[in-house]
């Protein structure tokens, strides 16, 4: 493909196949533990970071990992205390964040509409060399932590008590999740956008629940299909000239489409062999 010549295609397809493998490896996570909704409080937390970047002439990525991992550590220490209910915790981060970036933004001499609509929706076509070191840095770090603390993490995300009683270091365990989490939402803003960068935490694990049954198959194809959609997300969007980031999500969720559809039939064609395997007589062995 002649796009591929350009430096910023490399970059940004460099980028994306970074980022499609990182968000599903923890995402799998955050669906055990019923937080699928999580990214989007913490985008929302980002945008005060982006907002602050652009207020103080700083990196937005930079400043958006440090405000979004404060936040993301922050709810779940509320959260661990109890004081505030989960749900609660998370709808204040959404305010929280949204109300905050949208100040910041109109404070700051950059707050054009291009500019904001950067963080909001991706544009990894514009996204610098800086840019692409800090994502590859990033997500290769979350990449890493999800694969090597697997056993520890799939215990927590089973069964917080048991982990417990197990003498797991739940509260560790839960801020590195916290810490991923908030990581991998401020570098997939370049990639899909601060508004659906839980899509590619959520769509490609929900599509390998589908047709697979174990964690660690689940894990492995949710990180071929985001992989997959962010890479083809970028090359059909540079072809039709559409949004890179919505291009990855609809592909991702083509992906949930066709392995709900395979389920689907597969399960249909099990139900007759099983039928007739209930219904055939046992075989009577005659004694003379």
């Amino acid at each position: 493909m002649e796009l591929l010549a350009y430096p910023f295609m490399l970059r940004a397809l460099a980028g994306a196949l970074i980022i499609g493998l990182a968000a599903p490896a923890l995402g799998i996570y955050l669906v055990q533990r019923r937080l699928s909704l999580i990214g989007d409080g913490i985008g929302h937390v980002a945008l005060t970071g982006v907002g602050l970047g652009l207020l103080t002439d700083n990196s937005p990525v930079v400043t958006a990992v440090l405000v979004a991992t404060i936040g993301a550590v922050g709810v779940e220490l509320i959260r661990e205390r109890g004081r505030t209910s989960g749900d609660l915790a998370l709808a204040l981060l959404f305010y929280g964040g949204i109300a905050g970036g949208v100040v910041l933004v109109g404070l700051s001499d950059n707050s054009s509409n291009a500019n904001l609509m950067q963080y909001l929706f991706g544009s990894l076509i514009t996204t610098s060399a800086q840019d692409i070191v800090v994502i590859g840095v990033l997500g290769t770090a979350v990449l890493v932590a999800m694969l090597v603390f697997r056993p520890a993490l799939f215990a927590l995300c089973n069964d917080e008590e048991y982990a417990k009683v197990s003498g797991l270091p739940v509260r560790t365990l839960n801020i590195l999740l916290a810490v991923t989490t908030a990581i991998t939402v401020t570098i997939a803003m370049r990639t899909v956008g601060l508004l659906l960068v839980s899509a590619l935490m959520v769509v490609p694990v929900a599509a390998a629940q589908q047709v697979t049954r174990g964690f660690k198959g689940t894990m492995a194809l949710a990180m071929l299909v985001g992989v997959g959609s962010a890479g083809a997300g970028i090359l059909v969007s540079a072809e039709a000239d559409t949004a890179p980031g919505a291009t990855t999500v609809l592909l991702a969720l083509a992906a949930f489409l066709g392995a709900a559809i395979t389920a689907t039939v597969r399960g249909r064609l099990r139900r007759p062999a099983r039928a007739a395997a209930d219904t055939e007589p046992p075989d009577v062995v005659l004694q003379s």
